[in-house]
């Protein structure tokens, strides 16, 4: 049993610095606890975050970093034994305003000390407490893998004119609906065709152009990948989320290296067409300082492509 919810954040009535965070009261269990709850046929585990908040909250948001994801067992209703996993975000609120419902009948906006105080259980508390550490100045890039375009020996034109296949064009779509939640603001690609096709539809929502990035292809980043990591790192340095669009041959080493550098602990780095990494990074700007005045990653997390979007298709 999969679930999602968020750790839903406002800057203070004061203005300042401070955050308040939400906590939900729910009369069914009598607990207190953050926006959460189980995935619908079909639904990513992001699409299902920003959903709950909505739901549980009256607020909409824009997600961050995934903060934590944490197992438990629960009785089902037939009285078996299940196995749930929750996954967590940090989310921004929006426009919005709390009305007591059949699930939630309070909602408290809370400084994370008393929300941490107030919670019931530890797993919540743990996704606090990650928020608190990340902080909430972060630009988070969303570092996209071009969805399926067919095999390259299959292909007898230019390959950097290999369009996607109708099953990319899939995870396209899969990807206009899934990108948004995380606020994107600018969208950069590799100059292939593939790459810039897979992404050409949120552009086209948010009514920008798609920047191309020749040190993020296959051929310039080995060229010359220290290269390629400072641009992405430079697309980093301002605030935002930008959307960059790559390739297979290019994401995992650019990931697995960013995080060595940088003390991000990372088991695996897959990347499956029409996968996304979430890469959150502090700014310069923000305590603490780094000593070359550079962005650092803080946060990196993987979300496989939409199941929606998976066919049989050829790689």
């Amino acid at each position: 049993m999969r679930a999602a919810g968020a750790v839903l954040w406002r800057t203070g009535p004061d203005g300042g610095d401070g955050i308040e965070v939400a906590v939900v009261h729910r009369p069914r269990y009598d607990d207190w606890s953050l926006p959460k709850g189980k995935l619908d046929p079909g639904e990513t585990v992001p699409a299902a975050a920003a959903r709950e908040v909505a739901e549980e909250t009256g607020f909409s948001c824009v997600l961050g970093p995934r903060l934590s994801r944490c197992h438990y067992q629960v009785q089902t209703g037939s009285g078996a034994v299940a196995d749930k996993a929750v996954t967590y975000f940090s989310a921004r609120a929006r426009d919005g305003v709390f009305q007591p419902n059949e699930e939630v009948d309070t909602l408290r906006w809370l400084a994370p000390p008393a929300a941490r105080a107030l919670l019931d259980y530890a797993g919540e508390i743990e996704a606090l407490d990650e928020l608190s550490r990340l902080g909430t100045d972060l630009t988070t890039v969303l570092l996209v893998r071009h969805a399926k375009a067919g095999k390259r020996e299959h292909w007898r034109g230019d390959d950097d004119l290999r369009p996607l296949t109708p099953a990319g064009n899939q995870q396209a779509d899969a990807l206009r609906t899934l990108l948004p939640l995380f606020g994107p603001d600018r969208v950069h690609s590799a100059p292939r065709l593939r790459c810039v096709q897979t992404v050409q539809p949120i552009a086209d929502d948010m009514d920008v152009s798609v920047t191309h990035e020749p040190l993020l292809s296959e051929e310039g980043y080995w060229s010359d990948p220290d290269a390629g990591l400072a641009r992405l790192r430079a697309l980093a340095a301002d605030a935002g989320t930008p959307v960059v669009s790559s390739q297979g041959k290019v994401i995992p080493h650019l990931v697995r290296t960013l995080a060595e550098h940088d003390g991000v602990p990372l088991d695996d780095v897959p990347s499956k067409k029409g996968s996304v990494w979430l890469l959150s990074f502090r700014r310069p700007a923000i305590e603490p300082v780094s000593t070359d005045g550079i962005p650092r990653l803080v946060a990196a997390s993987y979300l496989p492509p939409p199941a929606a979007a998976a066919t049989s298709d050829t790689e």
